[in-house]
C-alpha cells in the first residue's frame, strides 16, 4: 500500500474533524476524497503528509511509519497557495528541485520543459508576484511533480482555475498517474473527481461513509430516474406517467418529462409501461450522479457502517 490509516482520529477543541476513518491506497491507484467543505478532507489529507498529527491512529505512508521519512519521494499541493513571492519562477522552481532532492545539473532541464508543458515558458524569469493566481497555481502544481515522486497528494488542485487551465491539470494528473505515481486529491466538486477518479472515498463530518471503486459505486446504486420524450405531444402526458405505479414525481424536462421513481420500484418493469403509455422518440435512463449518491448517504441517520 503506498497509505494505511487505521482507526484515525483528529479534533481540534471540542471539534472532532477526524473520526475513526480506515483506509488503504494501492500503489499506483488514483483516489479521489469528496465531501462538502469542512467535511474533514484536508485534515485527513495534513496528517497523511505528518502536517498535522493524530489524537490516535497509526499511518504508514510508502512503507515508513511517518511521511517525514519519505519527504523525497512525496509530492504536495496544498488547498492554501503560496510561491515565494519575491524570488522568479525559475530560481523558485529551482529551489523546490533541490529541497526535493533533484541533481543540480538536471534543475534547467526539468524546469524548461515543464513551465513549456502548462504555457509559461516565457515567464523564467518574472518573479512570482507578477504573475496570475492561475500561472501562480501552475507553477506551485510543478514544484509538486518535478521530482517525479512516487506519491502527488494534492489538496483541492482544481481550485480556482478556468476551464482550459482545469482541462490541462487534469490531463497532467492523469499522465502522472500512466506514469506509475499514486496519486491521491481532495475536492469537494463531486463531477471532477468522477470526470478523473478510478475509485473515491467519501467523507462526511469527519466520517468514510464511502469507499469503492467508481464502477462499483455505479452499479450499487442503481438509476432512478429516467427521461421520455414522446414521439407526439399528448396534453396529459404528464398524468398518465404519473398514473403508473412506481413514479414519485414527473417534471417537464426540455422536449420530454423526467420521471422519479420510488425506493421500491423497479426500472426494468417501468420503463417498458411508460414506453406503452407514451410512445418514445427518446427513452433513457439517467444515471445517478456522485452528487445525488453523496446527498443520499448523507441525508440518512449517522451511522457506523461504510459502503465498499
Amino acid at each position: 500500500m503506498a497509505i494505511r490509516l487505521t482507526d484515525l482520529h483528529k479534533s481540534f477543541g471540542p471539534k472532532q474533524a477526524v473520526r475513526g476513518i480506515d483506509l488503504e491506497v494501492p500503489r499506483g491507484a488514483l483516489y479521489g476524497i469528496i465531501g462538502p467543505n469542512g467535511a474533514g478532507k484536508s485534515t485527513t489529507l495534513r496528517m497523511i503528509l505528518s502536517i498535522l498529527f493524530p489524537d490516535a491512529g497509526e499511518i504508514e505512508v510508502l512503507g515508513c511509519r511517518s511521511a517525514l521519512a519519505a519527504k523525497d519521494r512525496i509530492g504536495y499541493l496544498p488547498e492554501e497557495r503560496g510561491v515565494y513571492r519575491k524570488m522568479s519562477v525559475g530560481d523558485f522552481l529551482r529551489h523546490m528541485a533541490q529541497l526535493k532532492g533533484v541533481p543540480r545539473g538536471d534543475c534547467a532541464r526539468r524546469i524548461g520543459h515543464w513551465l513549456e508543458r502548462v504555457a509559461l515558458a516565457d515567464v523564467a524569469r518574472k518573479k512570482c508576484e507578477e504573475l496570475s493566481k492561475g500561472m501562480q497555481q501552475k507553477v506551485q502544481f510543478i514544484a509538486s511533480v518535478i521530482h517525479e515522486p512516487e506519491l502527488l497528494i494534492l489538496d483541492e488542485p482544481f481550485s480556482g482555475l478556468d476551464p482550459v487551465a482545469m482541462r490541462l491539470l487534469r490531463d497532467l494528473i492523469l499522465e502522472q498517474h500512466r506514469r506509475g505515481t499514486t496519486v491521491l486529491f481532495s475536492t469537494h466538486v463531486m463531477f471532477q473527481a468522477e470526470q478523473l477518479c478510478e475509485h473515491i472515498v467519501m467523507i462526511h463530518d469527519g466520517r468514510k461513509v464511502l469507499d469503492d471503486s467508481l464502477a462499483g459505486i455505479r452499479d450499487r446504486h442503481a438509476p432512478r430516474a429516467f427521461l421520455i420524450e414522446p414521439l407526439a405531444a399528448i396534453d396529459d402526458a404528464a398524468a398518465r406517467l404519473q398514473a403508473l405505479p412506481g413514479v414519485q414525481a414527473v417534471a417537464e424536462s426540455g422536449r420530454g418529462w423526467r420521471v422519479d421513481l420510488s425506493e421500491q420500484a423497479d426500472p426494468a418493469t417501468v420503463l417498458p409501461q411508460a414506453a406503452a403509455t407514451l410512445p418514445p422518440a427518446r427513452l433513457e435512463l439517467i444515471q445517478p450522479t456522485l452528487e445525488d449518491i453523496f446527498i443520499g448517504i448523507a441525508g440518512r441517520p449517522a451511522t457506523t457502517e461504510v459502503e465498499a
